[in-house]
């Protein structure tokens, strides 16, 4: 089965080197990825899946889907780039990868039982949108998720922090400052609570990170402003832990209240996310499978400070996010720099692409021809969630 697929990626190398080469040339800002979208979605369907664009009414999202019945085997593409910037973190090669991936899967689906799924998720930069998702139950009936990531070093699946990115909008009277002076404005009531939550930053736990800004504080100080608003990026190891710092400023925020008698309501200025939980059985054969392939040199897992959409969706099916260095050895390139979205369309890259696409497919096939291994996987995830 395995020299099947790889007799057929061979007929696919142009369209992905192709696809690559497009997205990195044609770069689009978080839900503004309508040509990246139509692009895959014509190559995918160039290979008989059955595409629903937009899907759930999100703009530029998709599901290609081959097969039928369990297990269902999911794959997930991100497509948008940085304003300015292009690719730097190499969501063209994302995207590569795990189309390459589907399409290996896809050729041998009917032959081997089970079904194929490919999701297109835009916004990833901006939260995301693997989390609506998730609550609309797009995952519930999915057996495995896998996604793989681009990088300077190959790495095992980690973890990642869970985030709120919670705001405030505090609001009052306007008017002249001048003619009330011992008034208090929506302004004050922002400082105070970011005054407050400073004063007691030392009783949180160590893993536990809150960020504030004033996004919205007037214009003039010959004006009192009619709202203010401050937004928390709250950074945590997992989502208890994020919580907790959720509930400390909703407290303050309410003794705030009730002190300057400033109405508050509270908004989410982008997706929350939560922590991944990395499958390390799953992950266990995708290594082993990416070894035989070529890819011998693999570090530990690597837990990463950002947050990461596929979080929310490793709490409800067994998920994998791996690392691929897509960089040779005598090279100095930094993640996240032009010249890491640059060698994403090197011939380097490209080789190492088809090492990871070839590597999760071969990681599907082995749980879709062995249920017990399937079974140690669920296993693993539901013992976890316990």
């Amino acid at each position: 089965m395995k020299q099947k697929i790889i007799s057929f990626l061979s007929t696919c190398n142009e369209d992905i080197k192709d696809l690559c080469t497009y997205l990195y040339k044609n770069p689009e800002t978080s839900y503004n990825e309508s040509k990246s979208s139509n692009y895959i979605c014509e190559l995918l369907e160039k290979y008989d899946f059955k595409i629903t664009k937009n899907f759930l009414n999100i703009n530029n999202s998709f599901v290609a889907k081959k097969g039928s019945g369990h297990p269902k085997i999911c794959y997930l593409c991100e497509y948008d780039a940085i304003e300015n910037k292009g690719h730097i973190t190499g969501h063209n090669m994302v995207t590569a990868m795990s189309v390459e991936a589907t399409l290996a899967l896809g050729h041998v689906i009917d032959t081997i039982g089970g079904s194929v799924i490919l999701i297109g998720c835009p916004g990833e930069y901006l939260g995301g949108t693997k989390g609506t998702m998730v609550k609309q139950g797009v995952f519930d009936d999915i057996d495995i998720v896998m996604l793989a990531h681009p990088d300077t070093l190959t790495c095992e699946s980690g973890s990642s922090s869970a985030i709120i990115p919670l705001g405030v909008t505090f609001e009052g009277e306007d008017g002249l400052s001048f003619l009330n002076k011992n008034t208090y404005t929506p302004l004050d009531s922002a400082l105070l609570t970011i005054n407050i939550l400073n004063s007691i930053k030392k009783s949180f736990p160590d893993n536990l990170e809150i960020n504030s800004i004033i996004s919205n504080g007037g214009y003039t100080p010959l004006l009192i402003p009619s709202k203010s608003d401050v937004k928390f990026y709250i950074r945590a190891s997992n989502s208890k832990t994020a919580e907790y710092g959720d509930t400390k400023i909703r407290k303050i925020v309410k003794l705030v209240t009730d002190l300057t008698e400033i109405k508050s309501k509270f908004f989410l200025y982008e997706y929350p996310n939560k922590e991944l939980i990395t499958n390390r059985t799953l992950n266990r054969l995708f290594s082993h499978n990416l070894k035989e392939n070529g890819i011998i040199n693999i570090n530990p897992p690597r837990d990463i400070y950002a947050g990461l959409s596929i979080g929310d969706v490793s709490h409800k099916v067994p998920c994998i996010h791996p690392y691929v260095s897509i960089i040779e050895e005598s090279s100095i390139t930094k993640y996240g720099s032009t010249d890491f979205a640059k060698a994403t369309v090197s011939d380097f890259a490209l080789k190492q692409c088809h090492i990871v696409a070839l590597s999760l497919a071969c990681t599907a096939i082995d749980l879709i021809k062995n249920e017990t291994l399937l079974n140690e996987v669920k296993h693993e995830f539901f013992n976890n969630l316990k």
